[in-house]
């Protein structure tokens, strides 16, 4: 037997995980609604510092709750975030959809001369009142941004995450200045990725399944 101390209870490991983040972070002046995302955010990545680069409109986590409610779907850019999404959590079974590995997402992007995760984005359809999760590739969001210029119907809210050095902030700062009146949750600069997107998903649906 080693002398290692450590927590070993789930419940407890929960609970305690929790506690920390709340008391390590700066939550002040969120709707109780919206910290209970940022704290699933900074748990997610282990970072308080994160909420300095949160971002998010006034009505996102209300559009986000009524849309899970509602039975919407969740769209997902990669199969990274889908899977990070807990079904259990979600309020009306939602179905969670991912186009990215459809055989026409190739066909589409070597026609358009883009990437697959924006080539996805043409396979969504209908995406009036939907969640959007994008937690991988800018090209993904900017080509969402492209599609409701062009016309489509905006989601009720979306979660943007890409992350990396190459469009990742460019696109979230898109997102968040756009004169569409998008509703959104991102995180500013560089940082992102599928668990957060997914942590976003998992905070609004426990938020709508408990409202």
């Amino acid at each position: 037997m080693s002398g290692y101390s450590y927590i070993k209870d789930p419940a407890a490991i929960y609970a305690e995980s929790f506690a920390r983040v709340r008391a390590a972070g700066q939550f002040g002046g969120m709707t109780p609604a919206m910290a209970d995302v940022a704290v699933r955010l900074v748990h997610a990545c282990g970072m308080p510092d994160l909420v300095a680069d949160l971002a998010y409109s006034g009505r996102a986590v209300d559009r986000a709750v009524a849309a899970l409610m509602s039975g919407c779907p969740v769209f997902c850019d990669c199969e990274m975030v889908a899977s990070g999404i807990t079904r259990r959590f979600l309020p009306q079974n939602n179905e969670v959809i991912v186009t990215l590995n459809d055989p026409q997402t190739k066909i589409i992007a070597q026609q358009q001369h883009t990437t697959r995760s924006a080539a996805a984005i043409d396979l969504w359809g209908d995406l009036a009142g939907a969640v959007v999760a994008i937690g991988n590739a800018p090209t993904a969001l900017f080509r969402l941004l492209e599609r409701i210029h062009d016309g489509a119907a905006a989601p009720a809210v979306i979660l943007g995450f890409p992350v990396g050095f190459v469009g990742a902030a460019e696109s979230k700062q898109a997102l968040a200045t756009d004169d569409y009146g998008l509703d959104f949750i991102v995180v500013h600069g560089t940082r992102g990725g599928s668990a957060l997107a997914a942590a976003a998903v998992n905070a609004l649906a426990l938020g709508a399944k408990t409202s």
